[in-house]
């Protein structure tokens, strides 16, 4: 399976929603870059669009490829958000983060009037988990910062290994805005709504990669061809 171009018939068939004028929120991650690719043929045709990026790579990558950008603070309002996912359930409840840039994503998304998500067909799945969850959090109170995690978890009948995220070349990995991720191995999520609602209580957890009801739409590609999917 050749999942890029997966990827890139997904990216593809999201420009249908994109309308000139709009302000358009950018996704991050592999998929989302697809989209920036193709998003920029159409503005090089003329497509009249400005957008915001949820990452300094896609703020780089749209920049170099000429889309006009601007901020969530000239534009709070988005008509639209393209993102890919990590993983996507039956009612289009989403884990995200593993490219780092939940705590922005979450933030553009919530800033939009609508959300389409991207993806493969590998990424669905019947119960979010099996990717493992990126939680972004303070470096202050990091040990301190785990035990609530675990404490939420079992809260919400899961628990699984928590792990640092490091760079390839051994250095931690560090957000866009300067925090840390960890990882969490769970396996499966019975609540994703009771989970993400613990982990909000977290003082030392910034964000979590459930993206709970906000994509309304999810337009992905597998060998059958590409199919739209409504959260009803």
């Amino acid at each position: 399976m050749d999942l890029e171009r997966l990827k890139r018939e997904a990216a593809l068939r999201a420009l249908e929603f994109v309308r000139p004028g709009i302000k358009l929120g950018l996704g991050s991650g592999s998929t989302a870059a697809h989209f920036v690719a193709v998003l920029a043929e159409r503005v090089r045709g003329g497509l009249d669009v400005v957008c915001v990026p949820s990452s300094e790579a896609t703020k780089l990558q749209a920049s170099r490829l000429g889309i006009p950008l601007t901020t969530l603070d000239e534009a709070p309002v988005l008509d639209l958000t393209v993102d890919g996912a990590d993983e996507i359930d039956p009612e289009l409840n989403l884990i995200k983060g593993g490219g780092g840039a939940l705590l922005r994503e979450k933030i553009v998304a919530q800033a939009s009037r609508e959300f389409v998500v991207i993806a493969d067909e590998t990424k669905r799945v019947e119960r979010l988990g099996r990717f493992p969850l990126p939680i972004e959090v303070v470096e202050y109170g990091l040990g301190a910062t785990r035990l609530a995690l675990a404490a939420a978890f079992r809260s919400a009948g899961c628990e699984g290994p928590l792990r640092l995220r490091m760079k390839p070349d051994g250095h931690v990995f560090v957000t866009d805005q300067g925090h840390l991720i960890l990882d969490a191995g769970l396996g499966q999520i019975p609540d994703a709504l009771s989970l993400a609602r613990g982990l909000a209580d977290v003082a030392g957890a910034v964000e979590h990669g459930l993206f709970i009801g906000l994509a309304r739409r999810a337009v992905v590609a597998g060998g059958g061809g590409v199919e739209i999917i409504e959260r009803t």
